[in-house]
């Protein structure tokens, strides 16, 4: 879409190492007359800006994202009999989850800091043959903004963990799918993901 043009551009350093940049230009015009308005952060210009949420009423809050990581046979076998060098690896994902989701404003750049009042995040064994492991993330407040990304984030870093405990047994573990099952609270109310 030409009303959003992205350069992805590969720099090489003096010190030869391959550096990353992305770029990014909206056309504020552009968008507006796509029908594509809804933007919330952007400002006039298309330039990114966080959301002023000043004027927005507090409201109960809440949020669950779900990840599953697909394990190998033989990871799966070390993580259920717990036996993971490392240690209890669904136990350390559930608090690196936690962490997560109380850190998002740091990770996210347009994120809102926002007051966490709970935060669930459950970990557990599919049964075989499916071999994963599904992550489970609530969370919840009482705030102007909603915790979505909180929750995301919660879900994305214990499947990470996950990964990291057991890449030693095997590297080929893949996290799946990370996505927002349910949503409720402020002016959009209730939302769950179709099945």
């Amino acid at each position: 879409m030409a009303a959003m043009a992205t350069a992805l551009m590969f720099v090489r350093s003096s010190s030869s190492s391959m550096k990353l940049a992305f770029a990014f230009d909206i056309n504020a015009s552009s968008v507006r007359a796509s029908g594509l308005s809804t933007l919330t952060h952007v400002d006039q210009q298309g330039k990114a800006a966080m959301v002023d949420v000043s004027q927005k009423t507090n409201t109960v809050r809440s949020a669950t994202a779900r990840a599953v990581v697909h394990l190998t046979n033989e990871a799966y076998k070390a993580v259920h009999n717990n036996e993971v060098k490392k240690g209890d690896v669904l136990g350390v994902a559930k608090l690196a989850g936690i962490m997560a989701a109380k850190a998002t404003s740091n990770l996210i750049p347009l994120c809102h800091p926002i007051e966490i009042r709970g935060c669930d995040v459950n970990l557990h064994l599919s049964e075989p043959p499916a071999n994963d492991v599904v992550v489970n993330a609530t969370v919840r407040t009482v705030g102007a903004t909603g915790v979505e990304m909180e929750a995301m984030t919660a879900a994305s870093v214990a499947s990470l963990t996950v990964y990291d405990m057991v890449k030693g047994i095997d590297k080929g573990v893949k996290i799946g799918e990370v996505k927002l099952i349910h949503k409720s609270g402020g002016k959009s109310g209730e939302w769950h993901a179709e099945k």
